[in-house]
């Protein structure tokens, strides 16, 4: 929660203020969640103040939230030229990513729980930047990253628009993906590589998490003869979730050969969970 705040305060999030006369305030709250990796071992812990942002009200609070994310077609063709070119994939994640997005609209929030200041309890923050739950938060995000990709000198894909790329002289060649925060890089100049990480790391706060191993659910395995993707971990919380973690394995999706009755004297399968 500290790291949470002094994140906030270095980003110049917000400002103290006194509300407006006609100003609403939107109420804040705390989450928290703990990351694993690929293996289901514990990263961190992570605390996330986050915006009430269901008491927004259109044309007054926000007005565009529309922000486009990677297909995982697009994830999987990127990974297939990297494994045909011999390339490598990288890994880049921006620390608190919703807060660099800058925001044109009033909004004013509560003090966060505990973290309320002597003697001005009554006053309230008025942003700057966007918080995470705020419905323009991921639009403010994404044009914030787009302007800088566009300043570095990168291309952006009429079909896919999480999709970037720069090129240089001799054929040299950089291409990213980008999904909400976390982003993807491949290119077959390492001097490119080194520069695009820098100038990130200048911009925004990054953590570098080296060769793509981990991504949207998704374990990748580089190696010397090719890229193997699964998700392994994925589909193991699935059995253990509906209590199959024990049952026997096949190799086919279907058993050749099985015969599917219907059972009409059966009760009706939850759909919702099904699906």
């Amino acid at each position: 929660m500290d790291q949470e705040i002094q994140a906030i305060e270095n980003n110049d999030t917000w400002d103290l203020t006194v509300l407006p006369s006609r100003g609403k305030t939107i109420g804040v709250k705390w989450v928290f969640k703990t990351k694993f990796n690929e293996n289901g071992e514990v990263v961190k812990y992570k605390a996330r103040l986050v915006a009430k942002g269901y008491c927004q009200q259109h044309g007054i609070d926000y007005a565009e939230v529309f922000a486009p994310v990677a297909r995982l077609d697009t994830i999987r063709i990127v990974i297939s030229i990297v494994a045909q070119k011999s390339w490598v994939v990288c890994q880049l994640d921006v620390k608190s990513a919703f807060l660099h997005g800058e925001i044109t609209e009033e909004v004013f929030v509560e003090q966060p729980p505990g973290y309320e200041q002597k003697g001005q309890e009554a006053k309230v923050y008025r942003l700057k930047k966007a918080l995470y739950g705020l419905k323009q938060a991921p639009r403010a995000w994404y044009s914030r990253i787009d302007a800088f990709f566009s300043k570095e000198g990168f291309i952006k894909c009429p079909y896919e628009h999480t999709l970037f790329i720069k090129t240089a002289g001799g054929g040299k060649i950089l291409i990213l993906c980008l999904y909400v925060d976390d982003l993807i890089f491949t290119g077959n100049d390492n001097a490119m590589f080194e520069e695009f990480k820098k100038s990130m790391k200048t911009e925004f706060d990054m953590t570098d998490l080296g060769r793509m191993k981990y991504f949207l659910g998704i374990e990748v395995l580089q190696k010397a003869d090719g890229i193997f993707i699964t998700q392994r971990k994925y589909a193991q919380e699935i059995l253990e979730r509906f209590n199959m973690a024990q049952c026997n394995s096949v190799y086919n999706p279907v058993v050749p050969g099985f015969k599917l009755t219907k059972d009409e004297e059966g009760v009706a399968a939850d759909s919702t969970v099904y699906k």
